[in-house]
């Protein structure tokens, strides 16, 4: 049976030794009594490495550093502070990578620190807010300590856990983290019709993080029999499931669910998925996996990116240097959608960046997506379907989207390059 941990008193290096590497769920996942209580007892365990994720809450500091070696896939939040204090090792990795890497040991993890819902009737409890990279965590690490919080969503998933999965219990009865819904502009409305006009309906729609996603699913209300297989479940998601616009009729596989892996978005949200049978948390082992995604007819991919050039290539990554994005599962998901049958691959931007166009003629960052990938591209100006054609095709049709104001300059650069 687990160590049930004292809330007021108790001591992390028990468990967790000098050398470990400790990973915990993203997000509003995070089971922040434990990974607070990690940084201020990390002097007393010694030098450890802890893997992170998306970060909401700035848990971790540039003064942690002290003890703590930070790595993660995502440049995100309050990873970006870390990132620019010259802490932050980046994973470049494509999310479907993460669980071999974690199985194989090439990603070694010691400790999960996990926040679950309580036991249900059977006494199984629920991974509630993030599947995805946890499960194959969960199969390799020696400690397993799980943060029991009452106000944690109990969410149906490929795994529930018994009490003899974890080594110790923290019980808690707290709110869980928030994520504020995006403030869209006029722009990001203008960006999200645009994609709406590209999705038919029986469509199956996958949706990256951010205001240009959350737009894009805000344009979706009158479409009809939606589904969604996706990494990320919203509160966009959240309101389509309401009105009936997702519904997952029409799947072929996973009928009648809405598949995602981690929840973002606010206390409506979990009070919505909470004991929800029409919602499944799978681990990114499936909904990252390429022949799942091939499978599925009509799979729209929706993700955003930092820049893209006349080619068609996109970086998601970094922008003036600093790395706040992620490879994450924007190629996954393009690949896939590339391979569905009416499968239709969505990188959407806005065209400017204050007065720097997005749309340029050299990457000044990462290639995360190759051109050899392309699919439609979208900014205010409309869409740029770029499959099947040749460079000098690609090149005019991105013109027609880039803002007025660049098109004569990346013309004349691109031509005179080729």
């Amino acid at each position: 049976m687990p160590v049930v941990l004292d809330p007021d008193d108790f001591d992390l290096s028990r468990w967790i030794r000098s050398g470990d590497t400790v990973i915990w769920g993203q997000a509003n996942a995070e089971p922040l009594p434990l990974t607070q209580a990690l940084m201020a007892q990390r002097a007393r365990i010694g030098r450890f490495r802890v893997f992170l994720g998306i970060a909401n809450h700035p848990t971790c500091t540039p003064e942690h550093a002290d003890h703590v070696d930070f790595i993660a896939y995502i440049g995100t939040g309050a990873n970006r502070e870390l990132d620019k204090a010259g802490l932050l090792e980046v994973l470049p990795c494509h999310y479907s990578h993460l669980p071999q890497l974690i199985r194989s040991g090439r990603l070694r993890i010691d400790v999960v620190l996990l926040q679950v819902a309580p036991a249900n009737a059977e006494g199984r409890y629920s991974l509630s807010m993030a599947c995805e990279y946890l499960l194959p965590a969960l199969d390799s690490a020696r400690v397993v300590i799980a943060e029991v919080n009452r106000q944690a969503p109990w969410t149906y998933g490929e795994r529930t856990l018994g009490v003899e999965s974890f080594d110790a219990i923290l019980e808690t009865d707290r709110p869980p983290l928030e994520s504020p819904a995006s403030q869209l502009r006029p722009l990001d409305r203008q960006i999200g019709a645009h994609i709406a006009g590209l999705v038919e309906d029986g469509s199956t729609v996958q949706i990256g993080v951010g205001a240009i996603p959350d737009a894009a699913l805000a344009a979706l209300g009158s479409h009809r029999d939606l589904g969604v297989h996706s990494g990320v479940i919203s509160d966009g998601v959240m309101e389509l499931m309401r009105s009936g616009v997702v519904n997952n009729s029409r799947k072929g596989i996973d009928r009648g669910l809405s598949v995602g892996g981690v929840l973002i978005g606010s206390r409506a949200l979990n009070d919505f998925v909470h004991q929800n049978p029409a919602i499944l948390m799978r681990s990114s082992e499936y909904t990252h996996a390429g022949d799942v995604l091939a499978g599925i007819e009509r799979f729209v991919s929706i993700n955003s990116a930092i820049e893209v050039d006349l080619t068609g290539q996109v970086n998601s990554e970094v922008v003036g240097g600093t790395y706040v994005g992620a490879v994450g599962g924007a190629l996954d998901f393009t690949k896939g959608a590339q391979r569905s049958h009416g499968g239709v691959p969505i990188i959407a931007l806005p065209s400017t960046a204050g007065s720097n166009s997005r749309i340029v003629t050299r990457m000044s960052g990462p290639v995360t997506i190759p051109r050899s990938e392309a699919g439609i591209i979208v900014t205010e100006f409309g869409a740029a379907d770029l499959r099947g054609l040749t460079l000098r095709e690609r090149a005019r049709k991105m013109l027609e989207i880039a803002h007025p104001n660049h098109r004569a300059r990346l013309e004349a650069e691109f031509f005179a390059r080729v």
